[in-house]
């Protein structure tokens, strides 16, 4: 994973200061240090290795939030236009839409595959959890509903899925549509993050965001730590949707094919959000295989692949 701002390894006395909250003489105080300058970012920002005694840790989130002029590229004033600021000139859907939708989960396919991954207590959870509706445009389709922090609901994904592999039909057709187009009214849409409903009730945890909506619903099963969102594609990750994550933690997740881009997005998106943290995962860039770059896999497919040949083993060897 790649850290922009980390704490500086030890390498000689010289690397470690007394500390400016419990001024102990044993210099047990440890800065921060941009990888990419290799300079310190404040001679206060970084942790006292006195955990219990002391408990000093000044972050670069932290930081850059009380002084938002030290953010690298913060002089650059011209380069802050590249993109649109946001317009408020659009329309919310009915909350009664999403509320009609939140059953027959039993003819919903994606749900369905949640269940054989999990089981049905778990998959109706993250249904009720990420506001999962089923549509009746195709039999077993899934509606990933967008609402965002203010629970406000701007439209639905509506996508067709297979029960047994939890990939998506695209034969003899890409089976993809939204509510908005379906509903052929005079409807201006503004997209959010999938999932953006949940940023409000945990506003201490890291943010972690991947491409599609079927990643961040499994992911969160895996590490809830994160609250998960997905940008719904590899060009989802714009600034105006990204406004609403000013002064957290955010790690970017991207498919195994779009590493490059959403790394340099990640810098972009460091110089707009002065309070906000950008850091893009790379583990799954590193590890992947010919065939998984074949199949364009996702940090979601890992665990997918391990639990599917998991019960396939069971399955054989119980009959």
């Amino acid at each position: 994973m790649n850290y922009r701002y980390i704490l500086e390894p030890y390498g000689n006395a010289g690397s470690r200061l007394m500390c400016p909250n419990c001024k102990n003489r044993r210099n047990t105080f440890k800065r921060y240090i941009d990888t990419e300058t290799q300079q310190y970012l404040a001679d206060i920002v970084g942790m006292c290795d006195r955990v219990d005694k002391c408990g000093y840790h000044y972050a670069p989130a932290e930081y850059f939030k009380d002084h938002p002029d030290k953010r690298p590229g913060a002089g650059h004033f011209p380069h802050r236009q590249s993109e649109p600021e946001p317009d408020t000139d659009y329309t919310f859907l009915p909350w009664h839409y999403v509320s009609n939708t939140m059953r027959n989960y039993h003819q919903n396919n994606f749900i369905t595959f949640l269940t054989h991954l999990f089981d049905a207590e778990q998959a109706r959870y993250l249904a009720f959890k990420y506001k999962i509706g089923t549509a009746k445009h195709w039999p077993g389709a899934t509606i990933f509903w967008q609402t965002d922090h203010n629970e406000q609901v701007r439209t639905g994904k509506i996508m067709l899925y297979n029960t047994a592999t939890g990939r998506r039909v695209k034969e003899p057709e890409n089976r993809i549509t939204w509510v908005h187009t379906l509903l052929n009214q005079d409807i201006k849409v503004k997209q959010c993050f999938f999932g953006e409903h949940l940023l409000d009730d945990e506003p201490g945890k890291i943010v972690a965001i991947v491409e599609s909506e079927k990643t961040a619903v499994i992911a969160s099963v895996y590490y809830p730590n994160y609250i998960w969102l997905a940008a719904g594609s590899v060009t989802g990750l714009t600034l105006e949707k990204c406004r609403v994550l000013d002064g957290r933690e955010v790690i970017l997740f991207p498919d195994v094919n779009s590493y490059d881009k959403w790394h340099d997005r990640g810098r972009f998106l460091n110089n707009q959000l002065y309070t906000a943290t950008f850091r893009t995962y790379n583990t799954l860039e590193q590890m992947a295989t010919p065939q998984d770059r074949e199949r364009g896999i996702d940090i979601a497919d890992t665990w997918i692949d391990k639990v599917l040949w998991q019960k396939e083993q069971e399955k054989q060897y119980w009959g």
